[in-house]
C-alpha cells in the first residue's frame, strides 16, 4: 500500500502540478478543456487504459467539451505519490491529444 502524504507533502507537491487543485485535503482535481466532445471522450479512453493498466481509478467527468478528473487513494484514505504521479501522466496525454 501506498503511503499516504502529509500535509506538507501534499502542499508542496500539488502546488508543483499544473492547474490541479487540492480539495477537502485528500483529493486533487483538474479541468481540461478540449476543442470539441470527441476529442474530450478520446482523452477519456487513453486516461481509462492507462488507469486500468495501474488499477488506479480517477473520478471522471465529461461535461460536454470539459473533462474533470479527481483523484485519491482509498487503500491510503488520502493522497499518495501515486496520485501525483497520475495526474502528471494526465498532463502528458492532454498535452499529446490537443495538438
Amino acid at each position: 500500500m501506498e503511503k499516504r502524504l502529509t500535509d506538507e507533502e501534499k502542499q508542496e507537491r500539488v502546488a508543483e502540478l499544473d492547474g490541479w487543485k487540492l480539495e477537502d485535503e485528500k483529493f486533487i482535481v483538474k479541468r481540461y478543456r478540449f476543442q470539441d466532445f470527441l476529442t474530450g471522450v478520446q482523452f477519456v479512453n487513453y486516461v481509462a487504459q492507462y488507469a486500468e493498466d495501474i488499477q488506479h481509478h480517477p473520478f471522471i467527468s465529461i461535461d460536454y467539451k470539459m473533462v474533470t478528473m479527481k483523484l485519491t487513494s482509498w487503500n491510503a484514505k488520502g493522497l499518495t505519490e501515486l496520485d501525483l504521479t497520475c495526474a502528471e501522466r494526465y498532463d502528458a496525454l492532454y498535452e499529446q491529444i490537443k495538438e
